[in-house]
């Protein structure tokens, strides 16, 4: 089974954009509904009935059960009843809210911290309709409930095969675009290493580099336009909450973001096919870039999105049949890539240098190299006891040593106790 995202843009008349918004604020009012009566079951709990404060907490019956997914579920009708405006809203869509909801405390559960949040204003900002009795695009239109026909961009066409499974309605700023899920009944195994390997290894001085040499500067998306972000931040700050000017300047702040995401993700897309055209396989380093972006130069590590990058460019492999692998990180800048000697330098120094063989390089370009050598290595080393793997066999750039293994099972005799 394949699952393909698909996103294009939509136009919806200005009746629809506030029916849309309008559906937005109701279902922001039933999630946070919702999330009340866990707050206040939870409240409850947390000490004994007779020494519960009744200023912050509701005294509940201890017999009341948790209201679980399915009890808010069945509750939707009878508050329909109560709530005319819960009817203006597709049922499937209101129900998907409170599943929502019900995800992230499972997600709560499972890690131990993280507790949803009320949304505020605003901040609910997309609707999924999950299920359809036929595909509602056509070349020119999405057909939702309640709404009807809406003018879509349809800029590549559904593939062939793909069944449209549910839709969600996002808006970005003052834009609106459609995510469409689709599926296909067909299995299709992950692309096997072959060919060409590659390096790549990312920094802030340069974007990345790769072990055959190629540089790509970073673009700095957000450092170019943060003198004029920072113009309208100050701007939207001088301005009354929920008055029309507060809204028309909270969308020029909106666009400006959107712009440099948009700029940021179309550049990453482009240099992930670029390395795909230059080899058959490509290597990353495993770090967690999160950790990075609490340093002193968060807001570059961020600005560059390395997660998202790394993220497009396996996401690309797959789609064209490169192989993709992550390998350990840990000292690719402190090793020489010809000779496997440690060399140990600053972040100051920016060329590689070797004393014991005297291989010379840049030091982007050799921590590429050492990523490119341990991926191989990766690849071609023997899985399991009495397995065997022919990974690396004929591979640029391989030694002899990368030829075929065969594992032998290790034969372990214990020491006889001496009487």
């Amino acid at each position: 089974m394949i699952t393909l995202n698909h996103t294009y843009r939509i136009y919806p008349h200005t009746t629809e954009e506030q029916t849309l918004i309008q559906w937005m604020e109701i279902c922001r009012g039933a999630y946070n509904y919702a999330l009340r009566e866990i707050k206040d079951w939870c409240g409850s709990r947390k000490c004994a009935i007779d020494k519960c404060s009744l200023e912050k907490e509701y005294i509940l019956s201890p017999e009341l059960k948790f209201p679980g997914e399915i009890y808010q579920l069945n509750k939707l009708p009878k508050a329909k009843k109560e709530f005319s405006l819960l009817s203006s809203v597709p049922s499937q869509v209101l129900q998907q809210t409170i599943k929502q909801l019900h995800r992230a405390w499972e997600y709560f559960q499972n890690r131990g911290f993280g507790f949803p949040r009320f949304k505020k204003y605003g901040q609910l900002k997309s609707l999924l309709f999950p299920q359809f009795k036929e595909s509602p695009v056509t070349n020119l239109h999405i057909k939702l409930p309640k709404i009807g026909a809406i003018p879509i961009n349809l800029h590549r066409p559904i593939p062939k095969g793909f069944v449209v499974k549910q839709v969600r309605i996002l808006r970005k700023a003052d834009k609106w675009y459609a995510s469409i899920s689709l599926q296909c009944n067909v299995n299709i195994a992950d692309p096997i290493p072959h060919g060409h390997p590659i390096g790549v290894d990312v920094g802030l001085s340069v974007f990345l580099a790769t072990s055959d040499g190629v540089i790509v500067d970073p673009p700095k998306f957000f450092k170019s336009l943060q003198g004029k972000l920072k113009l309208l931040q100050r701007r939207l700050s001088r301005k009354k909450k929920r008055s029309k000017n507060y809204e028309k300047q909270r969308i020029k702040v909106a666009r400006l973001h959107h712009k440099i995401d948009n700029t940021r993700k179309d550049f990453h897309f482009k240099v992930a096919h670029a390395l795909c055209d230059f080899g058959d396989m490509v290597f990353m380093e495993d770090l967690d870039y999160r950790t990075s972006a609490k340093g002193m130069f968060g807001k570059h590590m961020l600005d560059a999105g390395f997660g998202q990058f790394r993220t497009i460019v396996k996401y690309v492999c797959w789609k064209r049949g490169k192989f993709f692998g992550e390998v350990d990180a840990r000292g690719t800048s402190q090793e020489c890539p010809q000779c496997g000697g440690e060399v140990r330098k600053d972040l100051s120094v920016r060329v590689h240098s070797c004393p014991h063989c005297g291989y010379t390089t840049d030091r982007d370009v050799a921590a590429g190299q050492n990523i490119r050598n341990r991926g191989i290595k990766l690849i071609s080393t023997v899985g399991q006891t009495g397995s065997q793997t022919a990974c690396a066999v004929d591979l640029p750039g391989t030694g002899e040593n990368q030829s075929r293994q065969v594992a032998k099972s290790c034969k372990r005799t214990t020491r006889k106790s001496s009487k």
